[in-house]
């Protein structure tokens, strides 16, 4: 179901254009008769490489933050910052990764 046309800013009505998303979805659907679902060992790889994906930076900003830490005696200001990089790293690594065909 579309969504009704909205008012611009002129007062003119806006159509939204539908065609993009329903031809994506049509491509997405082509490529699944193709290619057909992922097995449950191929899932579970797939798990598996996403939590890698995600601990690794986040234990690597953890450790080298520690390291600064220490070094500079600056409690746990290094720490925080690269732990909460590592995570969100990781967490942009996995979206990446998960949307690649």
């Amino acid at each position: 179901m579309s969504r009704p046309a909205d008012d611009n800013h002129d007062g003119e009505r806006e159509d939204f254009d539908l065609t993009a998303p329903v031809r994506e979805r049509r491509r997405r659907d082509a490529f699944g008769r193709r290619h057909g679902e992922r097995s449950i060992g191929q899932n579970i790889a797939m798990i598996g490489a996403l939590g890698w994906l995600i601990v690794t930076p986040t234990l690597a900003g953890l450790f080298l933050g520690r390291l600064l830490d220490r070094s500079l005696g600056s409690g746990i200001t290094w720490s925080a910052g690269l732990l909460f990089l590592g995570v969100v790293l990781g967490g942009w690594l996995a979206w990446q990764r998960m949307h690649r065909p």
